[in-house]
């Protein structure tokens, strides 16, 4: 019960601000359930990817109903290729936990890979790098495919490479770059729910703690998606890069910790 109430404050908390800043949540769920330890490396990635698809599905929503509009036609092709990330990403997410002895190698790739992530998306963030202007539908495919696999193998949902890869190749301002994110998210976190489904199933998850973790991520993604239309670009920013920075502390102490067993 304890740890329930203790995953259903963190998810609240992370979703809120996964929502704000594109981010999903995960990238904020997943270090600091690591940090609990209190469930396998597996079960935490699916606590997060189900966290994170419910605020995803829930902010998407709610940007739509305020009477946010979105290109359906790159909607439809980032998620086409999340959707394929995101099962090549479960995919080897699996493999590495049946071919590693120790799941927390499989936690460490996961960590330095995250951490990679988060420093490419903060410099781009900081520094004022060349944007590109892709428009094609290739590109837009190809840019899911990699959000997604990224997204679905490190178990954070997207995360900040979603929000600097789309204002990287297609020079959105950062507050649109949210709202793809969010939308590209969702398929990619479906596709990775339905992978596990037809894989190895639930039967190893505990599934009392979603009684904690769906309501927990559908308050933080109806908090975020508001606060998201509320606050001006430059202050997006500054969430955008606070978060990076302290999930970047995280993510370091525990990849240390994994490595001083």
């Amino acid at each position: 019960m304890l740890i329930g109430i203790i995953y259903f404050l963190v998810i609240v908390l992370a979703n809120t601000i996964g929502a704000i800043s594109g981010m999903g949540g995960g990238v904020i769920i997943k270090p600091v359930l690591d940090l609990l330890a209190k469930d396998s490396v597996a079960a935490i990635s699916f606590y997060s990817t189900v966290a994170v698809f419910t605020m995803s599905l829930v902010s998407t929503w709610r940007q739509v109903k305020d009477g946010i509009s979105l290109n359906w036609r790159l909607v439809a092709f980032i998620s086409a290729g999340s959707v394929l990330g995101g099962i090549g990403g479960n995919v080897v997410f699996e493999r590495l936990l049946l071919f590693l002895a120790d799941e927390s190698l499989v936690q460490l790739i996961q960590i330095s890979l995250t951490i990679v992530t988060l420093v490419f998306a903060f410099l781009y963030s900081r520094f004022d790098w060349k944007n590109y202007h892709f428009n094609s539908l290739i590109s837009y495919f190809l840019a899911g495919l990699v959000l997604g696999f990224l997204a679905s193998l490190l178990g954070i949902g997207g995360g900040p490479i979603n929000v600097s890869l789309l204002m990287l190749l297609f020079s959105f301002p950062i507050k649109e770059a949210t709202i793809y994110s969010i939308a590209t998210i969702f398929f990619s976190q479906l596709a990775k729910i339905v992978t596990i489904a037809f894989g190895m199933g639930f039967g190893r998850y505990d599934l009392t703690m979603l009684f904690f973790v769906i309501p927990a991520a559908i308050l933080g993604g109806l908090l975020g998606s508001r606060f998201n239309h509320l606050l001006s670009p430059k202050k997006v920013t500054l969430v955008f890069q606070a978060v990076i920075a302290l999930v970047l502390l995280i993510n370091v102490y525990n990849g240390w910790q994994i490595l001083a067993k």
